[in-house]
């Protein structure tokens, strides 16, 4: 079942307009996460909100937005005064250019939506303005308010919906001179790049996700599974980096690396996948994904519980 929408209005296109709903593209609901405890008592740690000055707690009815002018002074800004500021794109994505994919910087990605027809009407609408972008070979450019703030976002086809990517405005991208002038011009010898390119190549391939793991999470599964079993934990021993003194001779040897290494994972698709599929099934018992009667059966006693939180 798909996630509920974050967003619900209408696309344009000119005259032609389509109810649409924008949904996440992705999710991190699978990962692992924390809870904070006390060490002492092994309870939940709650957040309250209180006042700054007495220290009393403020009930969520008595709590505005405010900006902080100075130290001391906020002007206070009510959930209706924000609600007020009209702007078309509240409750529509006006498409206002088309774009080459290519212009769009990566450094103003910032996620992925998936938009399609919202209900039983305007399905070919929604068609007509998708094809209309397939068939140009372009990114539509609009405008949408989440959360209270206007975004840019670029839609493109995807199977038989569209695809929008948040954008950032230039004042949320930072001046990159500000971090490579620092940088030290270094003439790199034809040699050099002859042996990087080798490495490349023999490196080369397709990008299929399919094949990454998240080793972090496969290693933190491991460590609770660990945990709830009552092993002992031994530290791992971290990788060391080492010093290139002679940087050809650690390129000669990253070519016969590159080589072995290519030649040893003929097949690392498939076992990637099988890694990925129980990843997941490992995490379904510490994260209560199991049925109820499932865990019922499996639920520890009140004094093992604390003990393994």
């Amino acid at each position: 079942m798909a996630p509920r929408a974050n967003w619900k209005g209408f696309l344009r296109l000119s005259l032609v307009t389509c109810p649409v709903a924008l949904y996440p593209a992705t999710s991190e609901s699978e990962k692992i996460s924390f809870n904070q405890l006390n060490r002492q008592t092994g309870h939940r740690i709650k957040y309250l909100k209180v006042d700054a000055d007495t220290g009393d707690e403020v009930p969520n009815e008595d709590i505005v937005k405010g900006y902080k002018v100075d130290t001391d002074t906020f002007i206070e800004v009510t959930k209706e005064e924000l609600e007020n500021v009209a702007l078309e794109s509240t409750r529509t994505i006006e498409i206002d250019e088309f774009v080459d994919k290519t212009d769009i910087d990566p450094r103003y990605l910032i996620r992925p939506y998936y938009l399609r027809p919202d209900g039983k009407v305007g399905h070919d609408a929604f068609a007509v303005i998708r094809e209309t972008i397939r068939e140009m070979d372009k990114v539509a450019i609009g405008r949408v308010v989440l959360t209270n703030r206007e975004h840019i976002i670029a839609l493109e086809p995807l199977d038989k919906g569209l695809m929008g990517s948040l954008l950032r405005y230039p004042y949320e991208v930072r001046d990159p001179a500000e971090y490579f002038d620092e940088i030290e011009d270094v003439k790199v010898t034809k040699d050099m790049l002859d042996l990087a390119r080798h490495i490349v190549e023999q490196k080369a391939g397709n990008f299929e996700p399919d094949k990454f793991e998240d080793q972090y999470e496969t290693a933190l599964v491991d460590l609770i599974n660990q945990k709830r079993a009552g092993k002992p934990i031994v530290a791992k021993d971290r990788p060391k980096g080492e010093n290139v003194v002679d940087l050809m001779e650690a390129l000669r040897r990253s070519v016969g690396g590159a080589a072995a290494e290519t030649k040893s994972s003929k097949k690392p698709a498939t076992k990637a996948k099988k890694a990925a599929a129980g990843q997941k099934e490992m995490l379904m018992p510490i994260a209560g994904k199991k049925t109820a009667k499932e865990t019922a059966a499996k639920k520890p006693a009140a004094g093992t519980r604390r003990k393994s939180a």
